[in-house]
């Protein structure tokens, strides 16, 4: 059985993948996931990962600056795409609110 890593996709990475997650083979170097994303999903770069950032395990990552990293077994991968300026209004917005019980 092969070591995995899970990625999930959000909005337009979802739209584009057609899936909201899957596993990929582990491991894989940060500066490679590009690449595999590109030969499973052909124009994914330039239609869509040049504007998104990336975390693992839950902590944000540069592609490039991070790119000797590995992406180990039982990894978690977020594909984001970028916040618009309503979302970020939206969320100041509601983040202003204190819930009084």
């Amino acid at each position: 059985m092969s070591e995995t890593f899970t990625i999930h996709y959000f909005a337009t990475a979802s739209q584009y993948t057609s899936k909201n997650t899957e596993s990929l083979p582990a491991p894989l170097k940060l500066s490679a996931l590009f690449s595999e994303l590109e030969q499973r999903y052909p124009g994914i770069v330039d239609k869509v990962l040049s504007t998104c950032g990336v975390s693992l395990d839950g902590e944000y990552v540069d592609v490039e600056e991070d790119g000797e990293v590995l992406i180990q077994a039982g990894g978690e991968v977020a594909v984001i795409p970028p916040m618009s300026a309503f979302d970020l209004i939206r969320f100041e917005f509601i983040g202003s609110f204190e819930m009084d019980y």
